[in-house]
C-alpha cells in the first residue's frame, strides 16, 4: 500500500468533468450595494445557465433572499450554503481541488483581498466554511499561509501550469518567497511539472494584478486561447503585442509550440468616473456541456469571440451572458466561479 507522500498529485484542466460550480451571491453589504438590482440579475442569469446542466453552489448570507430571485432556475441542481461573505469573487477565495490518485483534495488557499486592496476576512473562511456545512464532502488541506487565487492559475491537466509574474510576485502576497521558490512551492501542492510565467499583459482597471483568467487561458490539444490587441493607438497594444511574442516561445512538456487562438479586444468600456473598465472575453468558463462566455454588448465582438471559442470547445455550446454588471467591479464570468469536482456535493 502506498504512502500518502507517494500518491502523486494533479490539478485537472478546467474542461475535464465537474461536478458543479460555486457562486457566492451579491448582497447589500458587498461593494455591489450601490447597483444591487443591476447585478442581481446578471448573477441569476448565470446561475440559472449553470443549473440548467449541472449543480451550482450558491453561498449567500440569507437562502430567502437569493432564491426569490432564482425562482425560475432549476432547484434540483442548486445547493444553498449560508455563510457570511465580504463579496462575491469566488474563483478567488474558493477551493483549489487537486486529485491524489483518484480521491480529490479541497486546497484552502489565502485570500488576502488581491493583496490587501479589499476585506476579505469572511471570504477567507468559506472553503472551511463549505466543508463544515457537508457542502463540501472532501478532506480539506489547510494552505492558508501561502496567498494563492484561483484566478491567478491555469491548468492543463498534464503537469503544466501557467501564470503571471506580475500577479504570483506581488510584494502584497508571499513577499519572503523568491520565484523560484514559489514555484518550487506551487509545484510540490499542484502536481505541476512546469510553471510557464507570463511577464507581460494587463487590463486597465483591473484589481488583481493581472491574473491570468483575464490574459491567456489553457485550452484542449496544446492550444491557449488569448486576448489579442491590434490597434496601436490603444493603451494596451504594446503589453498585448509583447504577451502574445513570450506566448509563442512557450512550449509544452514535450517541448512542440502552443497553438494559438486569438479573442477579440472588446471596444473601450467607461465607468461614469471616465476609468476604462476590464472587459475581457478570456474570463470564460468551460462546463460539461458547454462554455459560459461574458458579453458586453458589442455584436460583432461578442460573436467573433463565440467564434474563436468554438474552434477550442468543438462540442460544446457557447452560451453568451451579458456581463457589463460584472465588470463595474472590475471583473468578470469566470472571476465569478468556481468549478468544483465529481463526487464532492450531497446531490
Amino acid at each position: 500500500m502506498m504512502n500518502e507522500s507517494e500518491i502523486s498529485r494533479r490539478l485537472p484542466a478546467e474542461w475535464e468533468p465537474q461536478g458543479g460550480v460555486i457562486v457566492s451571491w451579491p448582497h447589500s453589504g458587498t461593494d455591489w450595494a450601490y447597483m444591487l438590482d443591476e447585478v442581481t440579475k446578471c448573477f441569476a442569469d448565470i446561475v440559472a445557465a449553470i443549473a440548467q446542466e449541472q449543480p451550482v453552489v450558491v453561498i449567500t448570507p440569507d437562502k430567502e433572499i437569493a432564491a426569490k430571485h432564482l425562482i425560475d432556475a432549476n432547484q434540483d441542481n442548486i445547493i444553498y450554503a449560508e455563510l457570511p461573505t465580504n463579496d462575491t469573487w469566488a474563483r478567488d477565495f474558493g477551493p483549489i481541488t487537486v486529485t491524489e490518485g483518484e480521491v480529490p483534495l479541497l486546497l484552502d488557499f489565502g485570500f488576502n483581498g488581491w493583496g490587501l486592496k479589499f476585506a476579505s476576512d469572511k471570504d477567507n473562511l468559506l472553503t472551511k466554511g463549505l466543508v463544515e456545512l457537508g457542502v463540501l464532502r472532501a478532506r480539506c488541506e489547510n494552505c492558508r499561509g501561502f496567498i494563492l487565487e484561483g484566478g491567478s492559475i491555469e491548468s492543463d491537466g498534464r503537469g503544466t501550469l501557467l501564470t503571471t509574474s506580475r500577479c504570483l510576485l506581488s510584494p502584497n502576497r508571499n513577499p519572503e518567497m523568491s520565484r523560484s521558490r514559489i514555484e518550487e512551492y506551487l509545484k510540490a501542492k499542484l502536481g505541476v511539472e512546469q510553471v510557464l510565467w507570463l511577464d507581460h499583459g494587463y487590463l486597465a482597471g483591473d484589481d488583481t494584478d493581472s491574473h491570468i483568467d483575464t490574459l491567456a487561458r489553457l485550452a484542449p490539444h496544446d492550444t491557449i486561447i488569448y486576448v489579442g490587441c491590434n490597434d496601436a493607438a490603444d493603451e494596451h497594444y504594446e503589453e498585448l503585442q509583447a504577451m502574445k511574442r513570450q506566448l509563442m516561445e512557450m512550449r509544452t512538456l514535450d517541448g512542440a509550440p502552443y497553438n494559438l487562438i486569438e479573442l477579440p479586444m472588446p471596444d473601450a468600456i467607461y465607468d461614469e468616473d471616465g476609468e476604462r473598465l476590464p472587459a475581457t472575453y478570456a474570463n470564460f468558463l468551460v462546463m460539461n456541456k458547454s462554455v459560459l462566455l461574458p458579453v458586453y454588448g458589442q455584436p460583432m465582438n461578442d460573436e467573433l469571440a463565440a467564434q474563436m471559442l468554438k474552434i477550442s470547445f468543438p462540442d460544446h455550446e457557447i452560451r453568451k451572458i451579458d456581463c457589463r454588471p460584472l465588470i463595474k467591479q472590475h471583473g468578470s464570468l469566470h472571476c465569478v466561479t468556481m468549478q468544483i469536482p465529481n463526487e464532492i456535493l450531497p446531490i
